[in-house]
């Protein structure tokens, strides 16, 4: 009996579309009162005064939290892990950069609370403010780490002598833009306390163990008084992978008023208070031979972060591993600015690193004048350079034989501009895709119940990703039961302990314990009598597990190959996506329905970063201006074509216990960079800049 790898129905389908599915602002509370955050109208300064006369005569306030009343939060700024926010929850009157929190008000109703806050008088002292990257990238400075765990430098070979020596060298700038992540589900807290050192929260989170130390930290509590509940969440992308400002905000409200608190941002202050994709710049240079054989490598990245915290994007790491070459250094700098900190958004460091890189290698190509694909099987990386290891398995040569192939590239015309419909200029592009594949300690709980069904048990969190569906197939295999007979219990800090559901971790890390769990409890129920074996008794079994032992002596990464079709009017310089052809290999699918879905979901993202999303920031005042989806373009059905899915199932013993390296993100990478390659095919004109706007084009 074997479900793993089935594409089986979403378990939580029904419940989303009958609207049964409690999302976390959404809990009913007894009691429960509202908060809503006042944000700074200035950029850098200070707030002078507050007058709140007013908005304490609006029907139905509660409490007006400020800085000069507002309760002391310890650890505010106080970070345990390197994914742990500095918090801004009202206790000083400075002011860091536009939006920032400045006060709270309560009510009885979210639209009283509302108004009492937009009645305040709020007066200030401006400083002086930079917010520009270009015009600030001199005074970059050399980080802690690039990520969570790298180097922010790296060196292999002699670049300098073999730069010097090369027949063919590309030296170009390429540039991201800023972009947030605007997920359906605003961010919403519900802060509920018992007296006053016991504290449950109902958040929209991706982490609902690091929601708990980082409120824990900041209210000095222990983790086991803090209870964190998110059974569904309603996309994340990143943002919901840290715990803000608004939570704190939300336990602090809570803990001012004694009642129980719903705190929810809106739109607007989602693009200042939880982070977003900094802008980078990124200096590559590429040298080969005249065969193609690359001899050095150089990828210099410049990105933002804010003055009191440190988030590092870490666009360079994909080009220390993807390609066979020598003589090969990185570098990472970021440039403090009067701007909210940036965090992880979609792929964060490799969707950026990967379309200066892709793109270079597609500008190298024209170079030499060969074909793009034959010039990476070229280089094809063998084994891991930078680290020195083996691949736990490595299918990519497949991956671009097979989605050329279905493309049907071997009909690509290499002059730019060759190719026409009508009046249009039709280009076709490709590149390399690529994410890590990583793993951390979980924890789960595989239960028989009375009926003799079972009951799977994990405090992870279901961002949209099937983590419901998954984990119920890979216990009913385990246990060798049908999957209907298997019921999942997720997003609980009162459930086993198991980590963010971000870097494409999920299902090899809980989905992992889930399946040493399930195999220990098929072990206690062999070894019953089989009249003990229909007993109405339950029976447990519960384990941790870390990383497999073989795992740290291989390099272990998802790869994948992105062949793109676009359409651009010469006239209105409009770039449109027609068709795009993709393969990955990544691992074992679990399930064939919900990995093509997130494959698809991350093309789509790749559509995205490449035409259309961009947030503007005004330079005068540190406010970004695009705030809405009305002003913040994202794909919708006219900008998605039909997008064609190749899924190897791979064989690797030795990345996980379940053999998945996780696709939640490594469908963005690469697709921007095989649009803007398709965009030049097809007018000759080269943009190094994201967004592929028109303007760059007439």
């Amino acid at each position: 009996m074997t479900s793993v790898g089935q594409g089986i129905d979403r378990a939580d389908a029904r419940a989303k579309v009958r609207g049964e599915a409690q999302y976390a602002a959404d809990t009913p509370v007894a009691g429960l009162v509202h908060a809503f955050v006042v944000t700074s109208a200035l950029g850098h300064g200070r707030v002078t005064a507050i007058d709140a006369s007013a908005a304490r005569t609006v029907p139905g306030v509660l409490a007006v939290i400020t800085p000069d009343n507002a309760p002391r939060v310890p650890g505010a700024t106080k970070k345990k892990v390197s994914f742990d926010r500095i918090l801004q929850v009202v206790q000083d009157a400075d002011v860091r950069y536009a939006d920032q929190p400045i006060a709270v008000v309560v009510a009885d109703t979210p639209e009283r609370a509302r108004a009492a806050g937009e009645a305040l008088v709020v007066s200030y002292a401006p400083s002086p403010i930079a917010v520009s990257l270009a015009q600030n990238e001199a005074a970059g400075r050399k980080p802690a780490k690039a990520g969570p765990r790298a180097e922010p430098d790296s060196s292999r070979g002699d670049f300098a002598g073999a730069l010097a020596s090369a027949a063919v060298k590309v030296e170009q700038t390429y540039t991201t833009s800023i972009q947030h992540h605007h997920p359906m589900e605003l961010h919403g807290t519900i802060a509920v306390w018992q007296g006053n050192d016991a504290l449950t929260l109902y958040d929209a989170t991706q982490g609902v163990f690091p929601c708990r130390e980082r409120l824990a930290g900041a209210f000095d509590l222990p983790p086991e008084k803090v209870r964190v509940i998110s059974h569904y969440v309603g996309g994340g992308f990143g943002c919901k992978g840290s715990a803000w400002s608004h939570v704190a905000l939300a336990a602090l409200a809570a803990r001012v008023v004694k009642r129980p608190v719903k705190l929810v941002l809106t739109r607007q202050q989602v693009c200042s208070l939880v982070g977003y994709r900094p802008r980078t710049i990124q200096h590559v240079t590429l040298a080969a031979a005249k065969d193609g054989q690359l001899r050095a490598m150089r990828h210099d990245v410049i990105s933002e972060t804010s003055r009191f915290d440190e988030f590092v994007e870490p666009s360079g790491l994909v080009t220390r591993m993807l390609y066979a070459c020598p003589n090969v250094t990185t570098t990472h700098r970021v440039v403090e600015l009067d701007v909210p900190t940036p965090t992880f958004t979609r792929a964060p460091g490799e969707a950026t690193g990967n379309f200066a890189l892709e793109v270079a290698l597609d500008e190298l190509a024209y170079e030499l004048g060969v074909d793009p694909v034959e010039l990476r099987l070229k280089n094809y990386a063998e084994h891991d350079e930078d680290e020195n290891k083996p691949w736990s398995s490595k299918s990519l040569r497949e991956c671009y034989r097979r989605a050329a192939e279905q493309f049907g590239w071997r009909h690509r015309r290499p002059l730019p501009g060759s190719q026409r419909e009508q009046h249009l200029l039709v280009g076709w592009g490709m590149a390399t895709a690529s994410y890590p594949a990583r793993q951390s300690a979980a924890s789960a709980r595989v239960k028989r119940d009375r009926d003799g069904n079972f009951v799977v048990q994990a405090g992870t969190q279901d961002i949209g990703t099937g983590t419901y569906t998954i984990l119920a197939q890979i216990a009913a295999d385990a246990l060798g039961v049908a999957v209907e007979r298997v019921r999942v219990e997720i997003g609980d800090t009162a459930l086993p302990e198991t980590p963010v559901s971000g870097g494409s971790q999920t299902a090899s890390s809980t989905g992992s314990a889930v399946k040493r769990a399930a195999e220990a409890l098929k072990q206690k129920l062999d070894a019953l009598s089989a009249s003990d074996r229909s007993a109405d008794t339950e029976l447990v079994a519960e384990l941790k597990t870390e990383e497999k032992p073989d795992r740290k002596r291989f390099s272990t990464h998802g790869f994948g190959a992105q062949f793109v079709e676009v359409k651009v009017d010469p006239d209105l310089g409009v770039v449109r996506v027609t068709r795009a052809v993709s393969a990955f290999a990544t691992g074992k699918i679990l399930n064939v329905k919900t990995a093509r879905s997130q494959f698809m979901g991350g093309m789509v993202w790749g559509i995205g970063l490449a035409l259309l999303e961009h947030s503007r920031r005004d330079e005068r005042s540190g406010r970004i201006v695009t705030r809405d989806l009305a002003d913040y373009h994202v794909p919708v059905n006219a900008d998605v074509p039909e997008l064609e899915v190749i899924m190897l199932n791979e064989l690797d013993p030795h990345v996980n216990e379940i053999g998945a390296k996780g696709i939640g993100e490594i469908g963005i990478t690469g697709m921007p960079a095989a649009i803007a390659n398709a965009v030049y095919h097809a007018t000759g004109k080269r943009v190094r800049e994201l967004p592929i706007t028109l303007d760059k084009l007439l």
